[in-house]
């Protein structure tokens, strides 16, 4: 049974370590092609900008989220 509990906590520190990643892919793509776009229409730049800003704090929200998740999955595991 001890095996379990320390596996739990692995596989929750795991899934924190792969939902950052994942949003930092996220962000980092959301910006690359931000760049691009804005490089190529500099007149809609405001409104690139505007949508990038709004799409990096919804990614941003959810990985939040799933963070705070995981914690609470390995504050539930007790030794």
């Amino acid at each position: 049974m001890e095996y379990a509990k320390s596996f739990a906590l692995i596989a929750a520190a795991l899934s924190a370590a792969l939902i950052v990643l994942a949003a930092a892919f996220g962000i980092s793509k959301i910006g690359a092609t931000s760049v691009e776009n804005i490089a190529r229409q500099p007149e809609a730049g405001n409104q690139i900008r505007g949508a990038m800003l709004i799409t990096a704090a919804l990614v941003e929200g959810v990985a939040l989220f799933a963070l705070v998740i995981c914690y609470l999955v390995q504050q539930k595991i007790t030794f």
